[in-house]
């Protein structure tokens, strides 16, 4: 079954190249030009990912973007800004947007980040509940981490969401920028990575692994953090 998109654009003539593009491409898409309409499709239908513009008639994008977060916290989102408007970005990703992308823009950026959101994590798994490793087994739900040696040990909510995101794309490496913007929802640029290093010696101690060869949370040279096996 295609994967359906909900476009909220209210630039008649953008939304109009936007659904023509996407269903070219061989997606379902439905569409909205007002905050009130588009609010109602956000909440009442099922579709695979949102394209939000920030600035809509009768409304604001991002308390749109928040009701979404709500009740579906594992959505894709991309934002649609216009150039110059950083702290409506930065603003879209700490509440939980996966990209934006800057007008004007060209359909076929449009689409590769599209594509790349929807591949980044294809199942978006929001039941994501355990995590089983050779010395035990994460639970998300608790946020907890139980080791078949005994004991146990609790973890922050932002160690529970790195947890969850590497196993969301369980099978590549994470870049630490990636994880500094969909996991601390903060822009990477200009911002030192160190904190995810930081993050990563505590989980692997929590989590029993061994840091100078590391089974669970794999380093990868030059490219980030992977799952183990």
């Amino acid at each position: 079954m295609p994967q359906r998109i909900l476009t909220i654009e209210d630039d008649p003539a953008i939304r109009r190249g936007i659904v023509d593009g996407l269903e070219m491409a061989g997606y379902q898409v439905l569409e909205a030009g007002t905050a009130r309409e588009g609010r109602a499709l956000a909440v009442q239908r099922e579709f695979d990912l949102l394209l939000l513009d920030l600035v809509l008639p009768g409304g604001d994008g991002l308390s749109i973007l928040g009701e979404v977060r709500a009740s579906r916290p594992t959505l894709p989102v991309i934002i649609l800004t216009a150039r110059g408007d950083e702290s409506d970005r930065i603003a879209g990703l700490r509440q939980g947007a996966d990209d934006y992308v800057v007008k004007p823009f060209s359909f076929r950026e449009l689409l590769a980040r599209v594509e790349a959101v929807l591949r980044r994590c294809p199942e978006r798994p929001s039941d994501i509940q355990e995590i089983c490793f050779a010395g035990g087994r994460v639970d998300l739900a608790r946020g907890e981490v139980c080791l078949n040696a005994g004991g146990r040990e609790s973890l922050s909510l932002r160690e529970s969401e790195l947890l969850r995101y590497l196993a969301c794309n369980s099978g590549r490496a994470v870049g630490r920028e990636e994880l500094l913007a969909y996991v601390w929802r903060l822009d990477p640029q200009g911002i030192s990575t160190r904190t995810i290093d930081m993050h990563v010696a505590r989980l692997r101690e929590k989590l029993g692994d061994d840091p100078e060869s590391p089974q669970v949370i794999i380093t990868v040279r030059g490219k980030g953090y992977r799952l183990g096996p």
